[in-house]
């Protein structure tokens, strides 16, 4: 089984040394699958919308992280499997925390990975005192045309450090 920190180990093995644009989702999956491991559908949902914009390119997680783009989450530990109120609460308890990675990141573009998640980020980044564009989309696990249609025309205008 994957912990927590385990996952928070591979994410930082994929922090850009200059965050330009901030991914948060709500939380890793209890299933022990993570963005970062290259095997869920957030990646892929990711990876595919990448790459239908600017064409393919080699390894995606490398490609990612080359753009100055990273994918953290409002909640450090897997909320999926709780009850509603439960994961609502986990969520609000956890913004104070990702306001701090905010302000420490300072992105100079936020995407929501999840429409459900979008007040406690927005609360988050304006606590770190971040004035980024904001963008909530669609969740790419159970929407994924929809999430495909929202973030396709968003990617271009997101900052990049490099065009790998």
């Amino acid at each position: 089984m994957t912990t927590i920190r385990q996952i928070e180990i591979v994410r930082a093995g994929y922090r850009p040394e200059r965050i330009t644009t901030l991914f948060v989702g709500e939380s890793a999956p209890s299933s022990g699958e993570f963005f970062y491991y290259g095997r869920n559908r957030v990646w892929r949902e990711i990876k595919d919308a990448v790459e239908a914009v600017f064409g393919p390119g080699g390894n995606f997680l490398e490609r990612f992280k080359g753009y100055g783009w990273y994918l953290d989450d409002l909640v450090l530990e897997p909320v999926n499997d709780l009850p509603r109120a439960e994961r609502k609460k986990a969520c609000l308890e956890a913004q104070d925390s990702l306001a701090s990675r905010i302000k420490e990141y300072r992105p100079r573009a936020i995407v929501c990975l999840l429409l459900g998640i979008k007040p406690f980020v927005k609360a988050a980044a304006k606590a770190a005192g971040c004035n980024a564009p904001f963008y909530p989309v669609a969740f790419p696990v159970r929407h994924g045309r929809r999430f495909g249609r929202e973030i396709k025309p968003i990617l271009p205008r997101l900052p990049k450090t490099n065009a790998i």
